[in-house]
């Protein structure tokens, strides 16, 4: 009974300490957050396909086509940059629609690349930003 009270306990501090974090996370920690969500989809996914769960593997794929949705829609079409992205992100969840269908690990793994790509490049984005803000320049050298 205690170790059922202590494990309701601990569950619910885990959960406060996710939502605090979401909470108080700059728009930049946000995104880096989807990156890192998306990518825990994709391994759930590829490991669904091995287990031959295809309720598993849907429900995950789903899920990460989501987070690549949501991506999509903060995209500010004013900037170049996002002109660029739009296109990969939704050639993403094409082949991930491709995966789903083929049950395909492989296209799964292409798609974890690229997302992978994606959140290195914002984490270097982030730590960059903060140097400046730190250093009071504002120019990003890329």
């Amino acid at each position: 009974m205690k170790e059922c009270i202590f494990l309701v306990a601990q569950k619910e501090v885990s959960n406060t300490y996710k939502q605090n974090s979401v909470t108080t996370a700059s728009p930049g920690e946000l995104t880096l957050m989807l990156y890192n969500g998306c990518l825990k989809f994709l391994t759930k996914a590829k490991k669904a396909i091995e287990d031959k769960n295809i309720e598993e593997r849907n429900n995950n794929i789903q899920r990460a086509q989501a987070i690549i949705y949501e991506l999509m829609s903060t995209l500010n079409m004013d900037i170049e940059i996002s002109k660029e992205m739009l296109p990969l992100y939704d050639y993403m969840t094409r082949r991930l629609t491709d995966a789903n269908v083929k049950n395909d690990i492989a296209i799964i793994e292409e798609v974890e690349g690229l997302v992978t790509e994606f959140r290195d490049t914002w984490k270097e984005v982030i730590k960059i930003t903060r140097q400046q803000q730190f250093s009071g320049t504002s120019e990003v050298e890329v």
